[in-house]
């Protein structure tokens, strides 16, 4: 099973909240991902009508699909209950937090879900800092062996 990841979005942001929401997708877009064929460059959540919407995501077109395949950079519904809807709308009410995709998977069901996140974006200072804790962390690894 594929399980796609968005590498970026930990660097970029600070991640507070995670949560799984399903996706309404296409037979060729499913076909596709079980391929692990999506990017997530600049893809992000938004809400239209209190709905929770993803734009930008790339699903590669599946390469069997005949006539009747799916635009690869279509907006794509996500689906969570409605107290965690809420939850995160009055979140997105406050000053620099915004959703961001951060994986693709299948669960145990075989359904496809997405995990976003809920996070506040980074300053310079703040990715160089990351860094400088993660070669720490590697170089401490390498020591300890």
């Amino acid at each position: 099973m594929a399980d796609i990841r968005n590498k970026a979005a930990y660097h970029e942001y600070f991640i507070e909240d995670k949560y799984d929401a399903g996706l309404v997708l296409l037979g060729t877009e499913v076909k596709s991902l079980r391929g692990g064929r999506a990017s997530f460059n600049d893809s992000y959540c938004f809400f239209h009508r209190g709905e929770l919407w993803v734009k930008s995501l790339h699903i590669a077109e599946y390469s069997h699909g005949i006539g009747n395949n799916h635009n690869p950079v279509r907006e794509r519904k996500l689906l969570l209950q409605k107290k965690e809807l809420r939850k995160i709308e009055a979140k997105m009410k406050e000053k620099g937090y915004t959703i961001i995709p951060l994986r693709i998977f299948f669960n145990e069901g075989g359904l496809a879900k997405m995990e976003i996140g809920l996070g506040k974006g980074k300053k310079l200072y703040d990715k160089r800092e990351t860094i400088k804790q993660r070669d720490n962390a590697r170089e401490l690894k390498r020591f300890m062996k």
